[in-house]
C-alpha cells in the first residue's frame, strides 16, 4: 500500500490518466516539431496520422475492456 492505495489501484490510475497525459504531451511535441521543421500541411497531416493510429489503439483498448466487462 502506498498512500492508502493498493498497487492495482495505482497501476489502473496511471495506465489510464498517465498514458493519456503522455499522449497529449506527445501531441504538443510532434506539433512543435512539425512547426519547427516547416513540414507543411501534408507533412503535418502525415505525422499526426501516424500518431493517431496509436491513439486509436489506446482508445480501442478501453472500449474492448469495457465491452468484455459488461458482457
Amino acid at each position: 500500500m502506498l498512500f492508502g492505495y493498493t498497487e492495482e489501484q495505482l497501476a489502473n490510475f496511471f495506465l489510464t490518466y498517465g498514458v493519456a497525459a503522455f499522449i497529449l504531451f506527445m501531441v504538443f511535441i510532434i506539433g512543435h516539431l512539425a512547426w519547427q521543421s516547416k513540414a507543411g500541411k501534408f507533412g503535418t497531416f502525415v505525422i499526426f496520422l501516424g500518431l493517431g493510429v496509436g491513439f486509436l489503439g489506446f482508445i480501442a483498448k478501453f472500449v474492448i475492456q469495457w465491452y468484455l466487462e459488461k458482457h
